[in-house]
């Protein structure tokens, strides 16, 4: 099994992907597969979170680039910039991982979550795509340059409806 114990910081091609979803890029120790099928075995520091385009380094030198998985998502519209807030407000007061948007916000699907959405006003759609929500604002973990040294790790509550 091909073991990963760091983030890879260099200017090298990624010659390998690991495509994971929201949930497997917030664990520190995981076995998983590389997108080729060779079985890996992710045992990173503890408390950061993967983005994708984030490149790993395995124990053979190899450079491996995490990619985000399409994933059941919920994207909420709404009339107004308010009742957007409003919207944001509320998933923020149940702790919920979301991922803001040009003029929406999108969650993991949750039918519980949906109802609440639906109540407040929005419009929702399903889809699949990538989740990358934004980092909690008191947390802190690794970061990226070029997104700014102020970038922090998502806080995970346990729980959708917390």
């Amino acid at each position: 099994m091909l073991l990963i114990e760091s983030l890879y910081t260099g200017t090298a091609p990624a010659t390998e992907q690991l495509i994971l979803d929201f949930d497997a890029r917030t664990k520190t120790r995981l076995r998983t597969q590389l997108a080729s099928g060779e079985e890996v075995g992710l045992f990173l520091p503890r408390g950061g979170i993967l983005r994708g385009g984030d490149k790993l380094q395995a124990q053979d030198g190899r450079i491996v680039e995490v990619v985000s998985a399409p994933e059941a998502l919920v994207e909420a519209r709404c009339a107004s910039a308010f009742e957007l807030a409003r919207t944001a407000y509320h998933l923020g007061n149940r702790h919920v991982a979301v991922q803001v948007c040009e003029g929406a916000l999108r969650i993991q699907q949750d039918h519980v979550l949906e109802h609440m959405l639906t109540g407040l006003g929005a419009e929702l759609t399903h889809l699949d795509a990538p989740f990358e929500p934004e980092a909690g604002a008191y947390a802190s973990g690794h970061h990226h340059a070029e997104r700014g040294a102020t970038e922090a790790k998502i806080h995970v509550m346990g729980g959708a409806h917390g």
